[in-house]
């Protein structure tokens, strides 16, 4: 019986699906044991602007539509399953080597995308318990998923802006060459011109001295 190829499974970038599944796990494992531990609106104070709480997100992250009807939970699922979908043949696509930026926003956003999925399908709703605060004012709640989808949007634009310095550097360069090139010829062609005049002034000053020599001999 001849061996497996399971070279597939490794194709361009997708070693990274490896950061993906420890954002799920760490996710799920942290989400598993606030359902454990606490009730729904009961807290744990953490530090003067941090404490665990446990709330039931119907919406999408940062409890975005968490007053609709209901319909959210399927369409975020479609959405997120959909988003995870093309991540993936993203993260497949990349070479295997570089690009270590990018692969990583992906697999962040991917992770954080499919750990949400995941509560939306066995819960209904997404279990967020992380409450940062200051002086009365509540930032919305959020867990390790919409932490991982913030951190990989992060790098997705680091990354952007990244790729594009470069370019913008090498045009500045290109236009400074060029206009540095265009003066230097400017300068040849001035010089060439002061040179033929010069030489024809001496031209005409040999012209007037061989022709004074001619009256001067007569």
């Amino acid at each position: 019986m001849s061996n497996l190829d399971l070279s597939y499974l490794y194709k361009g970038g997708s070693r990274w699906l490896l950061l993906t599944g420890g954002v799920i796990a760490l996710d799920q494992w942290t989400k598993s044991l606030v359902i454990a531990r606490l009730d729904e609106f009961e807290s744990v104070v953490l530090l003067p602007v941090l404490d665990f709480m446990r709330l039931h997100n119907e919406g999408a992250a940062f409890s975005l539509l968490s007053d609709a009807s209901g319909w959210q939970r399927w369409f975020f699922i479609l959405v997120g399953c959909a988003v995870s979908t093309g991540i993936f043949f993203w993260i497949r696509s990349l070479p295997s080597r570089g690009q270590y930026l990018l692969a990583a926003a992906l697999s962040l956003v991917m992770g954080g995308a499919l750990g949400n999925v995941i509560d939306r399908i066995l819960l209904g709703h997404v279990v967020d318990f992380i409450r940062v605060h200051y002086r009365g004012s509540y930032f919305p709640a959020f867990n390790i998923a919409d932490s991982a989808i913030t951190i990989g949007a992060g790098l997705l634009m680091l990354d952007a802006l990244l790729q594009s310095y470069p370019k913008t550097r090498e045009s500045r360069s290109s236009k400074t060459y060029v206009a540095s090139k265009n003066k230097k010829l400017s300068k040849k062609k001035v010089s060439k011109k002061s040179g033929t005049k010069r030489v024809v002034t001496k031209k005409n000053v040999t012209k007037k001295n061989v022709a004074k020599k001619k009256k001067d001999s007569r």
